[in-house]
């Protein structure tokens, strides 16, 4: 019997099955990488972003409208990498069309393909071709091509499948490094991935709905009462107060409702359950004052259902009073104009980013992209008016952009950084008697005057801009890519920084990551003086992971 049409239940079961799909690829995607080094590969950053998203739809209700909400809001949230943000904006516009339906044709279906790209290419300043907006692109149009003619929906959803893989295999031709590499695109190829477990799902295939890495996705451990209620002597407990109430509301809760309330409980304790369903919220959270929260919440409505409990035992009373003094202290300060938010890894960087003013850092970088979400968290906890971010990585600035778009009661300007180096300068070249406007340009301008490099090790064989390139050399990454390629920490990270010195260098700063020594970074720092005398050189303890190296040429 021929498919007409797509209810909610089915429609959940394969985005359920496509997501699957993904997390099993995830390593084959992976390996996709052109770039050789030691990342949050496409296949992981796409992975944990869907996974945000299975998460909400596992607990909304079965309504197109909760389910479309679930996908959208999950996947904005949980976004990862330029990859999962494109992936997740790729949900958005989909979720927009087919929220307004009981069941979704095939025409219904092709109007949410064509939103869902359309939002996508709009998410992004400079669409590259030979992508997976290429491959998202090619679906949307075989599927307006022939959403008239196909007779079910088995038939109409083989036909994208098929001209999506397609698309794929000319990525190629579009993108020369791809060419080089003799690999298709790594993104394009998760998308197809989701599309055909979806696609396996309509056809009646056996489905593993299991998720093992639903944890990473930010399900984490359970964190509720349980989980505290263990022997309270070996127990840390944080936050004493057990709070639950229901929001009886009053008016609409948004979904930038939803992430600002999420962010502001986040600030102030933590086990966070924020969960919205037909005109109330479910909260649930730990926190050594309750009536902060409270306080949030009647901006929304009437409070029913109210309990507090307090998780620590009698004999513990010593250990609540010295939390319950250092969480007096550590109380909202006086909203200031100006805050700062920077991406950083290791204890050297994050101690820089700190003596230089910046308020929250958040754990992260090449290997783990922080999400959506981690941002939305870090902006909430600073007073400011204006935030300014740093993501300090190229694969980390749309989920910054998808951030601001999502904060309401602040202004945020996010500060293209791509490596470290570069958010130290823009924050050096901050001005607090500027205004916003002028301070985020004149942080921008100071990109252009610092050259950064980088230097680790290849976690796999590839031909890459010249390069011919094995498992485990040393490779030498400066602001135009590889520039040089060893199996000589030092003798690369030299060779590197000759591309980045000329006439106009009068500084060099070295940050040791956390396999170097001191004596080890300095014998370095000798060698580059004794070539270029009339530079200045730094070293710092950076203590970053995977990166021997972090330069900067000033």
């Amino acid at each position: 019997m021929a498919l007409q049409t797509v209810d909610a239940e089915l429609l959940r079961k394969m985005f359920l099955a496509g997501a699957k799909n993904l997390e099993s690829k995830k390593e084959i995607i992976n390996e996709l990488n052109v770039f050789p080094v030691p990342d949050g590969d496409t296949g992981t950053n796409m992975t944990l972003t869907i996974l945000s998203a299975v998460k909400e739809v596992n607990q909304a209700d079965k309504s197109m409208k909760a389910l479309a909400k679930a996908m959208s809001s999950g996947s904005l949230k949980g976004a990862r990498g330029n990859s999962g943000v494109i992936l997740s904006q790729l949900l958005r516009g989909f979720s927009k069309v087919i929220r307004e339906y009981d069941e979704i044709t095939i025409p219904i279906a092709a109007e949410s393909f064509a939103r869902a790209v359309d939002t996508a290419y709009n998410a992004v300043m400079k669409p590259k071709e030979g992508t997976i907006l290429t491959v998202a692109r090619a679906g949307a149009e075989c599927a307006a091509e022939i959403s008239g003619s196909c007779g079910d929906f088995e038939e109409f959803l083989t036909k994208v499948v098929s001209r999506m893989q397609d698309a794929l295999d000319y990525t190629p031709e579009l993108l020369p490094v791809l060419k080089e590499a003799g690999v298709v695109d790594s993104g394009g190829t998760g998308l197809l991935e989701v599309m055909r477990g979806g696609l396996d799902c309509m056809l009646g295939k056996e489905i593993d709905y299991t998720f093992e890495e639903s944890e990473s996705a930010g399900e984490g451990k359970s964190g509720g009462r349980g989980a505290a209620a263990t022997d309270i002597s070996t127990a840390d407990i944080k936050f004493g107060y057990c709070t639950e109430f229901i929001i009886l509301l009053e008016r609409e809760f948004t979904h930038a409702d939803e992430v600002s309330f999420k962010a502001y409980l986040s600030s102030i304790g933590d086990s966070i359950v924020c969960v919205a369903d037909d005109g109330v919220v479910k909260v649930h959270v730990h926190t050594n004052d309750p009536g902060l929260a409270i306080q949030r919440a009647l901006t929304f409505g009437q409070l029913s259902r109210m309990k507090i409990d307090n998780m620590r035992e009698e004999h513990n009373e010593r250990v609540v009073m010295a939390e319950e003094k250092a969480a007096e202290e550590q109380k909202p300060v006086e909203r200031k104009p100006f805050g700062f938010v920077a991406v950083s890894i290791g204890d050297g960087m994050n101690a820089i980013f700190r003596e230089l003013g910046v308020d929250c850092l958040i754990e992260g970088g090449q290997t783990m992209n922080p999400s959506t979400e981690d941002m939305l968290t870090a902006v909430g906890k600073v007073e400011a008016d204006t935030v300014f971010i740093l993501p300090n990585n190229k694969n980390i600035i749309l989920a910054a952009q998808q951030a601001k778009s999502l904060v309401e009661d602040k202004t945020i300007v996010v500060i293209p950084t791509k490596t470290v180096p570069q958010g130290i300068s823009a924050v050096i070249a901050f001005n607090p008697e500027a205004s916003a406007e002028e301070n985020g340009e004149a942080m921008t301008e100071a990109l252009a005057y610092v050259k950064s490099g980088q230097v680790t090790y290849a976690v796999r064989d590839t031909s890459f801009e010249g390069h011919e390139i094995h498992e485990s050399d040393i490779m030498g990454i400066s602001d135009h890519g590889i520039v040089a390629v060893g199996r000589d920490i030092d003798d690369t990270t030299l060779e590197m920084i000759d591309t980045m010195v000329d006439d106009e260098s009068g500084l060099l700063s070295i940050y040791y990551g956390s396999d170097v020594t001191e004596e080890q970074a300095q014998g370095l720092a000798d060698r580059f003086s004794e070539k270029y005398p009339l530079v200045d050189v730094e070293v710092h303890c950076g203590g970053q992971p995977i990166y021997y190296y972090v330069v900067s040429v000033e």
